[in-house]
């Protein structure tokens, strides 16, 4: 494991990108980019353009250690190349930048008001492979729904359990149970959301260091004492569906809660703009994000 990109991710000021849609969620990634089903054939020609997308916000100039600490990559990115290095190289090598992976393969169907993982096949080859990247840590997303005592309870066991394998695998995990803004009762599931987190954690062995990401919470500095948790190495919210103006907004009351935005992070970007508008806008989307995980 790199010490300096634990550090890094440790004591780092600015926040994490997530550069992570994968299968499903591409083509409506590149619609919102300004690229329609129309102009690719397949699988590859799909992923092609995507990382085309990803490689224009990874070379711009406003992406940049200054304000990001992080970023989170698809399986297909990391095998995929920048200027002759491989993504995870490109970023830290070039851009001072720790490289994530998104390890997980989709949701089961919903029940006990949650979304657990779907099986990962053959973990232990990917994460090998993470390894041979240069990948630093993962990330997983679960769904909780509604606030079933139960289904939390599966969610978070499910993540944890797949977390030691991570650890054992020399990388960092990042657990993502991530709580439904359009949940009728949220606040209700992020405590016991919480309180599961803290159990799973107090049972982990001494050296084990996880990352946490998760809703932007209904209560302001409600993880508070999850960051103070000493095998916490961060704690990182997602936007969830937010736009960039009341992500930002939500995110800034929580004092210590830095950003893994998606798509907040890419909302105005355009194939049809010029680098200089590309850049102007990513520079604008970057510097607000930063500004609202450095409140």
């Amino acid at each position: 494991m790199n010490r300096k990109q634990m550090e890094r991710i440790r004591t780092g000021q600015g926040f994490i990108a997530a550069l992570d849609q994968s299968g499903g969620s591409t083509p409506k990634a590149l619609q919102q980019y300004g690229i329609e089903a129309t102009r690719y054939s397949g699988e590859e020609e799909m992923f092609t353009l995507v990382h085309e997308m990803r490689t224009r916000i990874i070379q711009s100039p406003s992406f940049d250690a200054e304000f990001i600490i992080g970023a989170i990559l698809f399986e297909n990115t990391m095998d995929r190349k920048i200027d002759g290095l491989f993504t995870a190289d490109y970023l830290w090598e070039k851009k001072g930048i720790v490289p994530f992976l998104k390890i997980d393969k989709g949701l089961a169907d919903s029940e006990d008001g949650v979304q657990v993982l779907k099986p990962i096949p053959d973990l232990d080859g990917l994460l090998r492979r993470a390894v041979e990247r240069n990948i630093f840590g993962t990330k997983m997303r679960s769904v909780i729904h509604a606030a079933n005592p139960q289904g939390i309870g599966k969610v978070v066991e499910q993540q944890f359990e797949l977390g030691k394998q991570i650890w054992s695998a020399g990388l960092v995990p990042i657990i993502e149970p991530e709580v439904d803004i359009n949940s009728v009762d949220k606040g209700e599931s992020e405590r016991m959301l919480k309180d599961e987190i803290l159990k799973q954690l107090s049972a982990l062995a001494p050296d084990v260091t996880v990352m946490l990401k998760l809703s932007i919470p209904t209560e302001d500095d409600f993880y508070r004492d999850l960051m103070a948790e000493p095998h916490v190495a961060r704690v990182v919210a997602l936007s969830g569906g937010y736009d960039r103006e009341e992500a930002n907004e939500r995110l800034a009351r929580s004092r210590g809660l830095i950003a893994s935005f998606s798509r907040a992070l890419a909302e105005g970007l355009s194939d049809q703009q010029s680098d200089e508008q590309f850049n102007e806008m990513l520079t604008r989307s970057i510097r607000s994000i930063y500004k609202a995980s450095i409140s």
